[in-house]
This record gives C-alpha cells, structure tokens and sequence, in this order.
C-alpha cells in the first residue's frame, strides 16, 4: 500500500476548487476585455481640420488602449497561473488515483473515484453505485457512503 493518507485527497480536491475560482476571474477579466473592445469614448475637442487650417469642433473617437492592454495582460498572468495549477493538480490526481488503486475493495475504490477524483456529492455517489452495483441486495445512500468512508480513514 501507497504510504498516502486522506491529505492527497483533500488536496487534490482543494486544488480543484482553487482552478475553478481562477477560471471563473479569468472569465471575468475577458468579458470586461471584450465590454472595452466594444466600447468607444468619443470627444470633442476645438483645433484644426486637415490641410486647411479651418479652426472648429473636431469629434474624436477611439479605445480606451491603457486599461485594455492592462486587462489583457492579466489575463495572460491567469493563463501561466491556470497552466502551472492544472499541471500540479495533474500529478495530484495521479497520487490520489494510485492511493485509490490500491484498496483491495471494489466498491470502496468506485466510491472513492466518484467522491475525490470526479467531485460527486455522496447522494449523487449513492446514485452512481446503485448503478454500477445494480445486483446488491442493500442499496447505497448518501449517509453509507458517508460513513464507509469515515471508517475508511
């Protein structure tokens, strides 16, 4: 047996949570990209036209470039930061898999696969058990998966 305890698990599961929170801020930063790339500030300021020199209000149009190159850049910034964290969660999911592996039950190892590695709630892991294990005579619920893995640990 994989000298692992429980912490792979928590971090693995961690981890996730902390990659769907940058993906969600990474989201947001690329609707507000978009919102300034759409949005156009115009102004009126008094000068000369063209080659003529005929003095008068002159509309100006154009983004706001500054701000936009600062979101854009935060973006790529989320990108390496999302890149590193799925390549630390990659090898997390590895350990927590090869910790799984070697449980010697089957239904615990399916458990804990539904549970840790896929994210499921224990009633939707109750569901997906009666599934697999259709034969058995006593169904899963959420709370004897809850404590099969309680005693697990």
């Amino acid at each position: 047996m994989i000298p692992l305890d429980k912490e792979v698990l928590k971090q693995c599961y961690k981890m996730k949570m902390e990659i769907k929170s940058i993906r969600q801020r990474r989201e947001k930063i690329k609707k507000e990209i978009r919102r300034l790339e759409n949005e156009r500030y115009s102004d009126t300021v008094k000068g000369s036209k063209g080659e003529w020199n005929i003095y008068g209000s002159i509309k100006i149009n154009g983004i706001p470039t500054k701000i936009l190159s600062k979101k854009i850049k935060s973006l790529q910034r989320y990108d390496h930061i999302l890149e590193v964290h799925e390549l630390e969660l990659l090898d997390l999911t590895i350990q927590a898999e090869e910790f799984i592996d070697n449980i010697e039950d089957g239904e615990l190892r399916s458990m804990f696969r539904l549970y840790y590695i896929d994210d499921l709630p224990w009633w939707k892991v109750a569901q997906e058990m009666n599934d697999i294990f259709p034969k058995r005579t006593k169904k899963f619920t959420e709370n004897s998966c809850r404590m099969r893995n309680k005693r697990f640990f």
